[in-house]
């Protein structure tokens, strides 16, 4: 099978690194196109995945946009939306990464007369999106889309309370390749050096520095932990969130937690330095569509706490294989750290349990024949 993949990003996200296990088997006859240059790009060469970059400069228009901006970016979406037409006549399917790859990809499939399929990556509601993006994707998914994969039931969910047709929508997890986050003891050892965390309880928060994302509940309940306890915040802010990070360190400046609490960026090796945390933080603060930083620390051995909403609700049974808290709840996350700084044998019985379910439930391998036999049976529909 032909596929032209279509994703608006030149940076890797949770939903572009998901292509990339999606697209892995396809390689030899399909093409990765980009609307957007950048480091996903070099990530996609170097797993000899196919990709072209179709515009230098990022669409406008964002989640939160209007119907004017939207309007705005109809000259930018002109060109683009020729280039995927003729692209799209070389191959037999159109997969749509993200809504903007969607709404190129809508109509693109119905010029070039190829199928489309939609994965849908996000909570679709007026908390993620502008009402008038929301009913775009709806729209354009129920009328152009042969086949929705969302990646859990909360999307799909949501995607049918927002006006979506329930009977194209399948639910496919992330794939992940459980040996990817095997770790050397002497790495964790070497790294655990480098950034000076020996001899302390390590909670590790590994996503964008957004407010939703929470990293201000992390560190509120850092406050009440034993001095011992400290965190590494990783990742950095995308799209003009700087304020949001300017009032971080003014939070952990306010609380006295300088020495506690270490900002280390956009990191690569996140195998390695979850290896060396002792438990992993999830605190988004509105409900996630899956969770991908959930599994991967499940697949550490690490013991993981959530916010309890949205797809993290599929991924993590409370006391058996992670631990679930209300979201914007300092106090209960701390309370939770607390006992896995107190209850060893318990959490280490739960960090193995994780492993375990992990590696069964969302092995890559599993997955990829999962959405092949989707994208067979509509194809030949």
């Amino acid at each position: 099978m032909k596929i032209l993949f279509l994703d608006q990003s030149g940076k890797p996200g949770g939903a572009e690194l998901c292509l990339i296990d999606i697209a892995k088997p396809y390689r030899h006859d399909s093409l990765v196109a980009l609307f957007a240059d950048g480091s996903f790009k070099e990530l996609l060469q170097q797993n000899n995945i196919p990709v072209e970059v179709l515009r230098n400069e990022a669409i406008a228009v964002r989640k939160e946009s209007g119907l004017l901006q939207g309007l705005n970016s109809l000259g930018q979406l002109i060109p683009l939306i020729i280039k995927v037409v003729k692209k799209a006549r070389e191959y037999d399917l159109i997969y749509a990464n993200t809504q903007k790859a969607l709404v190129v990809g809508a109509i693109a499939s119905f010029f070039s007369r190829r199928p489309l399929v939609y994965h849908l990556h996000d909570i679709l509601s007026t908390e993620h999106f502008s009402q008038i993006n929301l009913q775009i994707a709806v729209n354009l998914a129920n009328s152009f889309a042969s086949l929705i994969i969302a990646n859990s039931q909360a999307s799909k969910t949501a995607f049918i309370e927002a006006g979506g047709c329930r009977d194209i929508v399948e639910v496919v997890y992330n794939g992940f390749e459980p040996k990817n986050y095997y770790t050397d003891e002497s790495d964790i050892k070497k790294l655990q050096q480098n950034l000076e965390l020996q001899g302390k309880f390590v909670i590790g928060h590994f996503s964008r520095l957004a407010p939703w994302k929470g990293q201000h509940i992390l560190i509120d309940a850092l406050a009440q932990c034993p001095p011992q306890v400290i965190a590494i915040l990783v990742g950095d802010a995308l799209f003009g969130e700087q304020n949001y990070v300017q009032q971080l360190h003014q939070q952990v400046a306010k609380l006295g937690l300088e020495n506690r609490v270490k900002f280390l960026g956009f990191r690569s090796d996140i195998p390695k330095l979850m290896a060396a945390c002792d438990l992993v933080a999830h605190t988004s603060t509105s409900p996630e569509p899956f969770g991908r930083v959930i599994v991967e620390a499940m697949l550490c051995e690490k013991p993981v706490i959530a916010a309890k909403d949205g797809g993290a609700m599929e991924l993590v049974e409370h006391g058996l294989n992670g631990f679930l808290v209300a979201p914007e709840e300092p106090q209960q996350l701390a309370q939770a750290i607390i006992t896995c700084l107190q209850e060893t044998e318990i959490t280490a019985t739960i960090a193995k349990n994780a492993r375990i379910t992990a590696s069964q439930r969302f092995d890559v391998a599993t997955i990829n024949q999962q959405i092949a036999q989707l994208l067979s049976h509509r194809i030949s529909c």
